[in-house]
Order: C-alpha cells, then sequence, then structure tokens
C-alpha cells in the first residue's frame, strides 16, 4: 500500500527542472488558461433566494413551486404602519392613498392587500354585498367605533392586517410569481403588473423563472419612494418580508466579499513578508492565490452556478488556503538557495523535497472539501465543489507557475556559510514543544483522551438551526421589524396545506370542509413540544369564505358563522362569492374547486423547533382526510423546517466520506495502517474539541455554515500533519531517535507549519469583520478549530508516535524506515 517516494520526488524534480527550463512556454500555455476562465467573471450571478437551497428536483421544492403556479407567491412584502390612532379619519384616509399609491406605482406585484381594500362580507336580505372595508371612511365618532367593533370582531383582520391591540396596521404586497414576458422595450417603469401570476402569456402554462434579481430591485425601489412620500410622525413605517431579506443578503455578500478580500490580501501579504522578507516571497504567493481564486469563480460563472449565502466567502477562503503550499515550496527554495546560490538547483531540490506532501496536502484538502458534493442542499454542496476545486487549482499554479516566475525573478546576492550561530527563538520554542511531548508522552496522550471524553459530552448538545433572522444583527431594521411583527401580529411565517381532492367541485363537499376546519382547530390549539408555547397566530383557509357567506345570507347573525352541511348550499354560497370577490377566492381554491389552500401563520423560531409541528399537521391532515383527499405540506415554514433534517443527514454523509477518504490516503502516504489511522486521532481531535468542549458547551448551534466545519478543519488540518509526518518518517530514518526526528521535523518544516496555520486562521477570523452573525462564528470557529489542530500536531502526535514505536509493532514498522530512508 506504500508509495514509491523515490520515484515521485524524481518525477517533482524533472517537472521543476522542466518548467526552469521551458518557462516562457509554460507561461504562455498558463495566461491562455488563466484569460479562458477570466472572461467568464462576466457571468457571474448570485441566488439569495430561499429556493436556492433545494435542488430543482427536490420534491420539497415541487411542491412549493406547485402552491406558487397555483396560488401564488408566498414571500410578500410587508409595510407595517405605527399612527398614534388607527381609528382615525385623518390616518384611515392616509391609509387609502397611500395603498392607492402603492399599487399605481409599484411593479411587478400580483395584489396589494391592506385596511383600505380588505373584504367586508355583509348580507342586505338575500343579497350578498361584498365590498372594501374602507369604501366609505367613517365620519363621525359613532361611525368609527361601529368599524372597530367590526374589524376586532372580524375573524379575518386580527393579525393579519392589524395587531389584536390595534397599535399596528400592515399593506401587504405580494409580488408576482414569476417573471413577466419582456416586451421589445423591456422598460421595467412602464411594465403592467396584472399579467398572470402562474402563466406564460400564450396560455400554455410553460414555466417561469422567478422575479430577477433586477426586478425585485426596481419593486423596492419604486416602494420605497412611495414610502418615502408618506413617511410622517402620524405615519410610521417599517418593512419586512423573505423578498427583503434575500435582497439584504445579497447586498451583504457583495460589500463582505469586497471586504473579505481586500482584508485578506494585506493579512496575507504582512504575514509574507515576516517570514521572508523578500519582495518575491510576497508577491509569488499573491499572485498564484489571486489568480486561482479568479479561475475558481471563472469555473463558476462558466457552469451557471451563482454565488449563495455560502459560497460568497469563496474568493477569501481560496486566499487563505492557497497560500500554504506556496510557502512550503518557497521556504524550502531560498533555504536551499541560501546554502548553495544555484537558482536553478535549489528550485529542482524544493520540488523534490517538497512536491509531494504538496500533492497530498492539496489532495486531502480537496478531498475534505468534496465530501459536501453529496450534501442535498446546492450552496453547501456548491461550497464544497467550488472550493475543492479552488485548491486544485492552486495547487497547479504553485506547481508550475511558481517554478517559472522564479526562473524569471532575479534574486539578490547572497553569502553562504554565514549561518547563525544560534537558533531563532521559534526555533527554540518549537524544539522546546517537540522535547516536551516525547519526554511526557504518557501524559499528553491522557490529557488529550480525557479532552476527547469532554467533547463527547459537549455534543450531546448540539442542536440543529435554520434562522435566517438570527444572521442578522440586533441592529437590521429588517430583524426589528421581524421582532416587532412577532410581538404585535404573531409573526409572519406561513405554513401552507394543500388539500387536493382530486375531483371536480370537491371542495363542495361538507366533509371535505369540516375537515379542514378541524385542521384549523388543530393548529391554533397546537403546543410546541419544546416549551410547549402555542405558536399560530392566524389560519386562513376556504371555509373562513364559506363562514362569511354562510352569517351574511343569514341576516349577519354571528350563529351562522359556521358551514353548512348541505353540498347544494356551499356550492350555491361559492357561486355567489365569486360573483361578488372572485379574486380573493383564487387565493385559497382553484378553478375547478378540487383544490384548496389552508395558510397557517406562525412566528420566527429556529426551524427545529417546528419540525415536529409540520410533520404532525400533515399526520393530522392525512388522517382527517384520510382517502378521500391528498394532502400536502409546503410554504415556507416547511421549507425552512426541511432543512434542519437535510442539514443532519449532510453532516453525518460529509464527515463520514471526509474521513474515510482522508484517511485512506494518509494510510498510502504513511505507508502503514496503524500509523495512517493513528495520525487520524491529530486530525479527528481539534475537529472534536471545537464541537463538544467550544460550541456544545458555549451552546453554539450548528447551522448550514459551521456544520462545514468539520470537513474543512479536517482537509485543512491534515496539511500540517502530512508535512509532520512526511518529514519524521525522514529524520527516524536518518537518526534512528524519536526525539531528535521530532527536533529535526519542527526545524524544518515546524516554521513553515505556524505560518500556514496563521494565515488560515487570519483568513478565516477575518470573517468575524462580516454583517452577519453565522459568518462571525463561522470564521470564529474554524480559525479557533486550526489552532487545536496545530496543538495537535505539536503535541500529540509526537506524543503518540513514541508511545507506538516503543512497542514491538512499531521497532519493526521503524526498522523499515530506517532501511527505506533514502526514499523517504
Amino acid at each position: 500500500m506504500a508509495i514509491n517516494r523515490k520515484m515521485l520526488n524524481t518525477g517533482f524534480e524533472n517537472l521543476g527542472r522542466g518548467v526552469y527550463r521551458n518557462r516562457w512556454k509554460v507561461l504562455a500555455v498558463m495566461l491562455i488558461i488563466f484569460a479562458g476562465l477570466a472572461t467568464q467573471l462576466r457571468k457571474v450571478q448570485f441566488d439569495t433566494s430561499t429556493e436556492s437551497f433545494f435542488s430543482k428536483t427536490d420534491p420539497i421544492l415541487v411542491d412549493y413551486e406547485a402552491l406558487r403556479e397555483q396560488f401564488g407567491r408566498e414571500e410578500v412584502v410587508i409595510i407595517g404602519i405605527s399612527p398614534p390612532e388607527v381609528f382615525d379619519v385623518k390616518f384611515l384616509r392616509k391609509l387609502v392613498e397611500f395603498h392607492d399609491a402603492i399599487e399605481k406605482e409599484v411593479p411587478f406585484k400580483q395584489e396589494v392587500t391592506s385596511l383600505a381594500n380588505v373584504r367586508n362580507t355583509r348580507g342586505e336580505g338575500d343579497v350578498l354585498i361584498i365590498e372594501d372595508l374602507l369604501k366609505n371612511i367613517p365620519q363621525s365618532p359613532a361611525e368609527m367605533a361601529e368599524l372597530r367593533q367590526r374589524v376586532f370582531a372580524s375573524r379575518l383582520y386580527p393579525n393579519f392586517l392589524i395587531s389584536k391591540d390595534g397599535t399596528l396596521t400592515t399593506v401587504i404586497i405580494e409580488t408576482l410569481a414569476y417573471s413577466p414576458e419582456k416586451s421589445d422595450g423591456d422598460d421595467l417603469d412602464g411594465f403592467d403588473d396584472e399579467d398572470s401570476a402562474g402563466e406564460s402569456a400564450d396560455g400554455k402554462g410553460e414555466a417561469r423563472a422567478p422575479l430577477s434579481v433586477e426586478e425585485n430591485k426596481a419593486l423596492f425601489k419604486a416602494m420605497y419612494i412611495v414610502m418615502d412620500r408618506f413617511r410622517g410622525p402620524d405615519f410610521p413605517m417599517v418593512t419586512l418580508g423573505q423578498p427583503l431579506l434575500s435582497d439584504y443578503f445579497q447586498r451583504t455578500m457583495q460589500k463582505d466579499m469586497a471586504t473579505f478580500l481586500m482584508l485578506a490580501m494585506l493579512t496575507i501579504a504582512v504575514l509574507l513578508m515576516v517570514l521572508f522578507r523578500r519582495i518575491s516571497g510576497v508577491v509569488l504567493p499573491l499572485i498564484v492565490v489571486i489568480l486561482s481564486f479568479i479561475s475558481t469563480v471563472g469555473v463558476m460563472a462558466a457552469t451557471g452556478t451563482p454565488f449563495t449565502m455560502t459560497t460568497f466567502i469563496l474568493p477569501s477562503f481560496i486566499l487563505a488556503t492557497g497560500v500554504g503550499a506556496t510557502v512550503h515550496l518557497l521556504a524550502i527554495f531560498f533555504r536551499r538557495y541560501a546554502q548553495r546560490g544555484d537558482k536553478e538547483e535549489a528550485l529542482i531540490f524544493a520540488m523534490g523535497h517538497s512536491g509531494l506532501p504538496i500533492l497530498m496536502t492539496s489532495l486531502t484538502t480537496s478531498a475534505g472539501l468534496f465530501a459536501f458534493a453529496t450534501v442535498k442542499m446546492p450552496p453547501v454542496a456548491h461550497m464544497g465543489i467550488f472550493a475543492g476545486i479552488g485548491v486544485l487549482i492552486a495547487l497547479v499554479y504553485t506547481l508550475v507557475l511558481i517554478p517559472a516566475a522564479l526562473s524569471l525573478w532575479p534574486m539578490r546576492p547572497i553569502q553562504r556559510g554565514t549561518a547563525p550561530a544560534k537558533r531563532s527563538a521559534l526555533d527554540r520554542a518549537l524544539v522546546g514543544v517537540g522535547n516536551f511531548a516525547v519526554d511526557r508522552a504518557v501524559a499528553v496522550v491522557i490529557a488529550g483522551g480525557l479532552l476527547m471524553v469532554l467533547s463527547a459530552v459537549g455534543m450531546a448538545s448540539l442542536r440543529f438551526s435554520v434562522n435566517f433572522f438570527e444572521y442578522l444583527p440586533k441592529t437590521s431594521a429588517l430583524r426589528q421589524a421581524n421582532d416587532l411583527f412577532d410581538q404585535k401580529m404573531g409573526g409572519a411565517v406561513r405554513l401552507a396545506v394543500v388539500i387536493d381532492t382530486g375531483r371536480e367541485n370537491g371542495q363542495y363537499e361538507p366533509a371535505v370542509m369540516n375537515n379542514i376546519d378541524a385542521l384549523e382547530r388543530f393548529a391554533k390549539g397546537y403546543r410546541l413540544k419544546r416549551d410547549g408555547a402555542q405558536v399560530v397566530s392566524n389560519t386562513v383557509s376556504l371555509v373562513n369564505i364559506v363562514k362569511e357567506t354562510n352569517q351574511a345570507l343569514n341576516g349577519n347573525d354571528a350563529e351562522f358563522y359556521a358551514i353548512p352541511q348541505e353540498r347544494a348550499a356551499i356550492a350555491q354560497e361559492l357561486l355567489l362569492f365569486e360573483n361578488s370577490r372572485s379574486d380573493d377566492r383564487e387565493n385559497f381554491v382553484d378553478s375547478l374547486f378540487s383544490k384548496s389552500r389552508l395558510s397557517i401563520t406562525v412566528p420566527t423560531r429556529d426551524a427545529s423547533d417546528y419540525v415536529e409541528f409540520v410533520r404532525d399537521i400533515r399526520a393530522e391532515g392525512e388522517r382527517l382526510f384520510g382517502d378521500d383527499a391528498r394532502v400536502s405540506v409546503t410554504g415556507l415554514l416547511h421549507l425552512f423546517s426541511s432543512m434542519i433534517s437535510a442539514m443532519m443527514v449532510s453532516m453525518a454523509q460529509s464527515y463520514i466520506i471526509a474521513s474515510v477518504v482522508i484517511t485512506f490516503m494518509m494510510i498510502v502516504l504513511i505507508g502503514s495502517v496503524r500509523i495512517g489511522l493513528l495520525s487520524m486521532v491529530a486530525n479527528f481531535f481539534p475537529i472534536l474539541i471545537t464541537l463538544g468542549v467550544v460550541m456544545g458547551f458555549a451552546g453554539i448551534r450548528l447551522d448550514m455554515f459551521n456544520l462545514m466545519i468539520g470537513g474543512i478543519a479536517l482537509g485543512l488540518a491534515v496539511d500540517d500533519t502530512i508535512h509532520f509526518f512526511h518529514n519524521f518518517r525522514a529524520y527516524y530514518g536518518e537518526y534512528k531517535d524519536v526525539r531528535r526526528a521530532v527536533q529535526e521535523t519542527f526545524l524544518s518544516a515546524g516554521r513553515a507549519m505556524v505560518f500556514t496555520t496563521l494565515v488560515l486562521v487570519a483568513g478565516f477570523w477575518l470573517f468575524m469583520f462580516g454583517t452577519m452573525n453565522n459568518i462571525f462564528y463561522f470564521g470564529l470557529l474554524t480559525g479557533t478549530t486550526l489552532i487545536f489542530a496545530l496543538l495537535s500536531d505539536f503535541l500529540l502526535a509526537p506524543a503518540m508516535l513514541e508511545l507506538v514505536i516503543r512497542t514491538k509493532y512499531g521497532r519493526t514498522l521503524a526498522e523499515k524506515w530506517s532501511t527505506h530512508s533514502s526514499t523517504a
């Protein structure tokens, strides 16, 4: 199972020699490849929608798209208004004017709903009258009091268009479900916004794309212009809604991406100058990582893969991770050049010495990242795929471009034979750490074992989490608006239950109406398993329309707010309603009356709190309807709760795949199954400490960002482990003494291990300057994990090797290393 090191080392030497002597041809080829990828940058896209977290063929998204096509877009934009008094003549007049301005001036909307135009259902004799609530604004105090009483007595308005305490009212903008067919002029401002939400212009029902980023921005811009015109002390406003949240994420991503890139390049440049104290030692690695991230983004753009809430960190991630290979190569090159003064010979030596570990570290890092390709959530899968591609691109640039560039770079004259009389402070510290690990091997291993046990205890407390609003700073206007709606209106997150009878006019059946009504009561009375909270603030369905109509046709008597138990009566009442207010009917039932929607509103909580709720709603619906109708659950709340199970499966899959692949590669590199497995203990240790001790005991939840920490950290942590074991094997074969081999390993590779870890830690900790909280924790935790990984390589790995080599198996393996030391 062992690899032929001598043959591979010779191959890397030949590669360095060939590139050095054919530098111009190599540079020309690399330039052509880079230019081809760079030309794709104009195709870069961004997608921060909720749908982006699911593949297009995922049944969860298929059901959601079917809901969108049938009943319109679930993600609405809500404008909340908190006047001194809602039921005031001046305010209500201004509200009607504001509503009308939104309807006339805002493009790409399907419908606008507020107290100004919400239906007011009543009867006059045998006549059903459905009109706008504020068709005639009350003028007298008595009329205003009667309006107030009617609004709060309604089953429709509270927690939908007005808070129960009467201090907050809303204007709800339902945007178009799909981007409209563009005219030749394609004038966004002149768009006719009354087009169908679900079908194409030719009526064939062809699939359309959702509203584009530009169309959403045009909608928001027009809305804010109207809001600014009406805003005042008597008309304070806030905005909320998933489209606005997606827009916030996109704007934040673009701003933070630029910030991360600048900070990463500055940090890397400073650290490179400290390490090498040469311009070439700064410029060449920066060229490699800049070309690598541009090339990686070019690959993303060429494949039509957009930047999402996870992949937007990719450019700065490539900058931080891509520099490690160049550091190891240049460190050996500069040392050899200082000894011999021959640039070509120094380069060939550096390629032969570092080529194999550089290759293996890049392969293991990319393997850890590619493990995320199995994840069901595309943003996480794409992060793994393209980060892995970026690491491999950086590998190619390092092994090809660096030798070509060094062949052309003028080196300053050196004075050979002037080695320093004593070791540097860092070297002395590294030797001291190594001696401590070897001399106190038993104590170090016991301490590591105790920490791993403690980690296992802490990991039992880990919880998965999806709550996009917690990503926002507490000072964010959107987060504050969401908190206000949760407090005043009982939330704005919706779960949709679709009841499909599969037959025309199936919704006329009293049994169907009764079962929908029973499901509404079940939802309203439901208490969450976690804390017993009763969270449903509002339910709306076809049943509300039937009950309202029945009450109105029976002298407006509240006793008749009920479902008629005759099929003909339900059919007649729905026909009367449709003739009077067909647009409201379309929101809850299809034209054939075979399929209807129940909308359930809840406050924003962590999606993990709603997993059982969604499951129980589905189960209760299936129990009630049995074989009479197909019950499906969808909507934003279902999307969010579905992410929890996807995250749990994804984490398990990615961690297992990364562990198996990287372990196999370590066994092949080291040439021993037992030592290969032993080396992985040093790699799993920092991940367990972060998950258990740091996150578990601190109560930090696993979200879609920090679930990637394990796979990313494993792929990166193993880099230093490879360099340690690669050098230790060579030096042990030479000196046949663990203590001396560890000393020499740290003196030759230790400085580069420290530096590459510092670069990676700094690169990830830069994410703490991001706007969103999830990025802060991702950067903090990943960087901290890499510090633990370095300590594990400096302490735990030498201690374990000391104990293993004392055994019979260890002595046999050591003899094998000694015999083949010339090929190490």
